[in-house]
């Protein structure tokens, strides 16, 4: 196949690229810094506008956009506007890309956030009854902040119009958990490794996630799958209570206790480390409805089995290098 991924020099679309590539499919990453480092073909772009670099999109069998400015920031004025103009403008050029070929694409996977949802323990949310964020009673502002966010970013998708011969699916995703540097799992096993791997909070807030394998499959799945379109849930079938979920990642590494952090812990933390709490404390407690009554299979649907895998990985990869 033929795949382009805007956006791809991230952690998501480097896992994405690279597998492509290992299975023997041609790759394209667009880039607005493009190098030269990267095993497959890089193409610039300033993901706003049109330019020579649409001409990639020619008979593709997919394009995966990915772009969106970094959301481990603090949400001052000035990042709030780049996180959502990466998100939104990318998504429209795109469109605009798709439109005027004369062969689009079969199938535009756009990236989108399992942070559309509601902040929940109730129920889980899935894609045919699931709640929509951003009416909680007693929600910080700065989490509808990010739900407007991922309402505009799949709204640009809409408005995109009718593409007849390009299908269209929105990618609710949840935290893709891989060994590499840098990534989630990493910083939360640098926690546990260090002692402070407890619970975050009172531990409630559910903590949705997927694997790394589970993540390209459903990715290839979405793919030959010409009947699915529209919003998909791409997260494991058992999100956890975060108080679970750290203790199965510290069991997986070894270790029996972790310190844990409180709320005001946690806000004054959040501060020094420019970042926000929404990302630790929002309970996101989604499932993939669309993918598993249509058949598809997790390898990993549970999270301690997961996490030991990916602790032996870690083990086997980055630790063998020294970085304990």
């Amino acid at each position: 196949m033929k795949i382009v991924i805007p956006g791809g020099s991230g952690q998501v679309g480097t896992l994405l690229a690279r597998a492509f590539q290992k299975d023997g499919h041609e790759v394209i990453e667009l880039s607005r810094r493009p190098s030269t480092n990267r095993p497959w073909r890089v193409v610039a772009w300033d993901a706003r506008t049109l330019g020579a670099w649409s001409t990639e999109l020619e008979a593709a069998d997919a394009v995966i956009n990915l772009v969106g400015r970094n959301v481990n920031c603090r949400y001052t004025p000035e990042n709030r506007r780049a996180i959502q103009q990466s998100r939104v403008d990318s998504t429209h050029v795109i469109g605009q890309a798709i439109a005027r070929a004369a062969c689009p694409p079969r199938v535009w996977l756009q990236a989108s956030t399992a942070t559309i949802y509601a902040h929940r323990y109730d129920a889980p949310n899935d894609e045919a009854t699931g709640m929509m964020g951003g009416s909680e009673p007693n929600a910080p502002e700065t989490w509808r902040f990010s739900i407007d966010v991922a309402t505009a970013w799949e709204r640009a998708v809409e408005e995109a119009g009718p593409l007849p011969q390009t299908r269209k699916v929105l990618l609710r995703s949840a935290m893709t958990m891989s060994p590499d540097p840098g990534g989630i799992f990493d910083v939360l096993l640098r926690l546990v490794r260090f002692g402070l791997g407890g619970k975050s909070g009172n531990g409630r807030q559910f903590v949705s996630w997927i694997y790394e394998a589970d993540f390209i499959r459903a990715i290839c799945w979405l793919i030959e799958h010409d009947d699915v379109s529209g919003p998909v849930n791409l997260a494991a079938p058992n999100p956890l209570p975060n108080a679970e979920f750290m203790r199965a990642l510290r069991e997986a590494w070894g270790i029996r206790l972790g310190l844990p952090a409180t709320a005001w812990m946690l806000e004054v933390g959040a501060v020094f480390l420019r970042t926000e709490t929404e990302l630790i404390l929002k309970s996101r407690r989604v499932v993939p409805g669309r993918l598993l009554q249509q058949g598809f299979t997790f390898k990993f649907p549970s999270w301690p089995e997961a996490a030991r895998d990916l602790c032996e990985r870690w083990r086997n990869g980055i630790g063998r290098k020294g970085q304990l």
